[in-house]
């Protein structure tokens, strides 16, 4: 059922339009005029308004403009004489959903109604996909450390500086490197992620810098690679520290000079990348045993941010509790459980080997199996 307003200044009009609507379950109010039906706008949500164009007071084109000025949500379907009609044509351009000739056809009327709620249902699917996507880049904590690293952060973004981010698993490294692209000048740009761990060695060459086909048995077409697949945006190198020697001395020349060569070819491709590296390894211990190259530690780490493990920033920990709360029961489609003062604190006495990633885990397990308010007891069972 959607809740609709009705606006016309003919009275009969208002009530067939009304009567039909009803009769499909929908809830119709009435505006005799634009300024009414503005005020009545501003005051409820209405799913859809229809509303004819000639009308004392403000007509519809002025109602048109001052709901979208006024960013009001409803689909606005217009309603027109056959002496409007190019008017009408003209406000959906510039704002209106539909328009509908008059006299009105009762099947037309039915199938703009029904389309312009479709359109709606798809508008508020979009914004919850995209606040979900939102909340999943939030980085949640006052602590001393956080803080830090979000004033790097503010000053770093926008700049082409490469970063090297280091810290444990599952600390938020990848948080980072997705504040710094959102953050930047190429936020609109591409931000491509490469797991260098998950890549075996004799292919991470062609998954950065893609292949010529017949380069070798695999090779049945060309392929771009990473490098060029984030052109214009920002490329994040995860884990970097198990990327082998020889690809290693293809990403220093890449970013020294900007250009990339294709597996099998021998054409030089310019590239426009900002590169940010992740890695939980000690990276000047891996220079030491030479499994990595120090020119191009160098090279990455212009801006080192090291994330700290959770152990290290406990009073982050009632943040991080209501927060995951809040976005898995929302995701679960279930009212938001509480936790106890006494389970709040069992959390924070306990060690995270795996940091964020264990935490949000272990909170997801304590709303599952847990009751309305999560107490220590289920912490201590199901923790």
């Amino acid at each position: 059922m959607a809740k609709i307003l009705v606006v016309d200044d003919e009275k009969a009009i208002r009530r067939s339009i009304k009567e039909i609507l009803e009769f499909e379950k929908h809830a119709i109010d009435e505006a005799e005029d634009g300024q009414m039906a503005l005020d009545m706008a501003l005051k409820n949500n209405y799913d859809i308004i229809l509303s004819d164009i000639k009308m004392p007071k403000l007509d519809g084109i002025e109602l048109l403009q001052k709901l979208i000025d006024n960013k009001v949500a409803s689909a606005i379907i217009m309603m027109s004489g056959h002496g409007t009609i190019e008017t009408a044509v003209d406000a959906v351009k510039n704002g209106a959903y539909d328009y509908l000739a008059k006299p009105i056809d009762l099947n037309r009327l039915l199938v703009s109604v029904r389309n312009a709620l479709e359109k709606g249902d798809l508008v508020t699917e979009t914004k919850v996909l995209k606040k979900k996507i939102t909340k999943s880049v939030d980085m949640i904590g006052d602590s001393k450390a956080i803080q830090a690293i979000k004033d790097i952060i503010e000053k770093v973004a926008p700049t082409d500086a490469k970063v090297l981010i280091t810290g444990s698993n599952g600390s938020g490294k990848e948080l980072v490197a997705k504040w710094l692209h959102e953050k930047s000048n190429r936020a609109n740009g591409p931000l491509i992620e490469v797991n260098c761990a998950a890549i075996p060695s004799e292919l991470i060459e062609s998954e950065l810098f893609g292949h010529e086909k017949g380069s070798f048995t695999s090779a049945v077409a060309q392929r771009k690679g990473k490098f060029e697949l984030a052109e214009g945006g920002t490329l994040f190198l995860d884990e970097i520290g198990d990327m082998s020697l020889s690809a290693q001395a293809k990403v220093l020349r890449a970013l020294q000079e900007n250009k990339i060569t294709r597996v099998g070819g021998d054409k030089e491709i310019k590239v426009n990348v900002r590169v940010i590296a992740a890695t939980n390894k000690n990276l000047e211990k891996e220079i030491e045993k030479e499994t990595f190259r120090q020119d191009l530690f160098h090279r990455l780490s212009v801006i080192p941010i090291h994330v700290p493990s959770l152990d290290e920033r406990k009073d982050d920990i009632p943040l991080l509790t209501d927060y995951f709360l809040e976005l898995i029961c929302e995701e679960m489609g279930i009212v938001k459980k509480i936790i106890s003062k006494e389970a709040l604190n069992l959390m924070k006495e306990r060690n995270w080997p795996g940091n964020i990633r264990e935490f949000r885990n272990v909170i997801e397990r304590l709303i599952i199996l847990g009751g309305k308010e999560i107490t220590a007891e289920d912490v201590k069972q199901f923790g």
